[in-house]
């Protein structure tokens, strides 16, 4: 079957995207492009749409300077134009959680029957029970030891801790920094994802508090002839991919 049109232009982003290790900083670049892809990346698939994420744009050349050093000054840190750091925010749950509601609330009106109760009782009354937790993790004791009873005898979630909530919010973070970066592909200019940093710097430099965990840290130019390490490797597709 031929490839549509929109399948040939992903294949394209898709193939041009690679991690840069060095920009070239004489190169024109759009600002503009920042600000179209951290928009569509605000439309990345989230955990119950619960959107507990956060964008920081680090763009002054101090800020940026200091943040590549965190950044154990890689050169895809050091010569990027801006650094985007990619930040989940689990503290702010019920701030999300109530907008959410707000929203289904007034899309719904009037017409609330069976099916609209229900969604607003998985915002209402699930929501609460996954992503309150207590600082000693009493709850997040109580909550295995119940959903491990419970599966027993039926399907149930098992994933409800504390610690899977900002597993959670790093996946649905993550989900949205791809986007980002097959984005700004899409405009012609490069990414690299960054996991080594030093974060307890990098949280101070960006004002964050506590609870806030950076995902990573994207870098973002156009790339130097240099700035692609080798070809590209991979797994072969039948030792990863398996139909059952």
């Amino acid at each position: 079957m031929e490839l549509s049109e929109n399948a040939k232009a992903f294949d394209s982003i898709v193939n041009h995207r690679r991690a840069t290790r060095l920009y070239d900083r004489k190169a024109n670049f759009d600002e503009g492009a920042v600000v179209r892809s951290l928009e569509r990346a605000l439309l990345a698939p989230s955990s119950s749409n619960m959107q507990l994420w956060e964008f920081y744009r680090v763009k002054t050349s101090e800020k940026k300077e200091e943040l590549a050093d965190y950044c154990m000054a890689q050169a895809s840190a050091k010569t990027a134009n801006e650094l985007i750091a990619i930040v989940i925010r689990p503290d702010k749950w019920k701030e999300r959680q109530q907008f959410l509601v707000k929203a289904l609330r007034e899309s719904f009106g009037d017409k609330i029957g069976k099916k609209e109760q229900s969604t607003l009782d998985y915002y209402e009354k699930l929501i609460p029970t996954l992503y309150m937790n207590d600082p000693f993790g009493v709850s997040s004791l109580i909550k295995k030891i119940s959903s491990s009873i419970l599966g027993m005898n039926k399907p149930t979630p098992r994933e409800i801790t504390a610690t899977d909530v900002r597993i959670i919010a790093h996946k649905s973070a993550a989900l949205a920094a791809q986007t980002f970066m097959l984005s700004m592909a899409a405009e012609g200019y490069d990414t690299c994802p960054m996991e080594g940093f030093d974060s307890e710097r990098a949280k101070k430099l960006l004002n964050l508090p506590s609870a806030a965990e950076i995902t990573m840290i994207v870098s973002v130019g156009k790339r130097s002839p240099k700035g692609i390490i080798g070809q590209r490797v991979r797994l072969k597709p039948e030792e990863v991919i398996f139909t059952i």
